[in-house]
């Protein structure tokens, strides 16, 4: 088992009273599966995803990776885990805009030092998706499918275990859109 979750709960107060983002979810997701997450507008998606990438700490409930206890796990120790082994693209815009394209995909082994040099690995990626010729462009001059895909070969750099995407698809066309699912099949 990659992932266990159980009985998750994430409460906030809005206009003084409490309500659940999330709602006593569990569920466990073992190597080589694919699960969807499905819900309106508003439901907790984000919010449970945050929660299962190890951004956000749940009112109450457990999260395991790989057997490990996220609560037992300080903020270096899952920062780590995001960037070695949990690959997320979040739903809005994750790009830096003082980071070129190049460098905002490689910002994973910039932020952990590693063995082995990501460039070949980094321009492939990038050819994939179609964005090798805006390798040393600035965000600013880029469509939001071109950050989304910047944020997707992000993610992929380190061969994630397990990836978790919040609307990955949701800037993209449907030709991008087949791309994408075709890094998964």
């Amino acid at each position: 088992m990659i992932l266990k979750a159980h009985n998750i709960v994430k409460e906030y107060t809005q206009g003084g009273k409490a309500f659940r983002a999330v709602n006593d979810v569990s569920l466990e997701i073992g190597e080589g599966e694919f699960v969807c997450v499905v819900g309106r507008s508003g439901s907790g998606k984000s919010t449970l995803f945050n929660i299962l990438a190890g951004l956000l700490t749940p009112t109450s409930g457990k999260i395991y990776f790989e057997g490990k206890d996220y609560e037992i796990l300080g903020d270096d120790e899952r920062s780590l885990l995001r960037n070695t082994k949990l690959g997320y693209i979040m739903q809005g815009q994750s790009v830096l805009s003082n980071l070129t394209v190049l460098q905002n995909a490689m910002l994973p082994f910039a932020l952990f030092k590693r063995d082995g040099d990501p460039y070949e690995k980094v321009l492939a990626l990038l050819d994939r998706v179609g964005l090798l010729h805006l390798a040393l462009q600035y965000p600013a001059g880029l469509s939001g499918g071109e950050m989304r895909r910047v944020s997707i070969v992000r993610a992929l750099l380190t061969s994630p275990k397990l990836f978790i995407a919040d609307e990955p698809t949701g800037d993209l066309d449907e030709q991008l859109h087949h791309l994408l699912c075709g890094f998964f099949v």
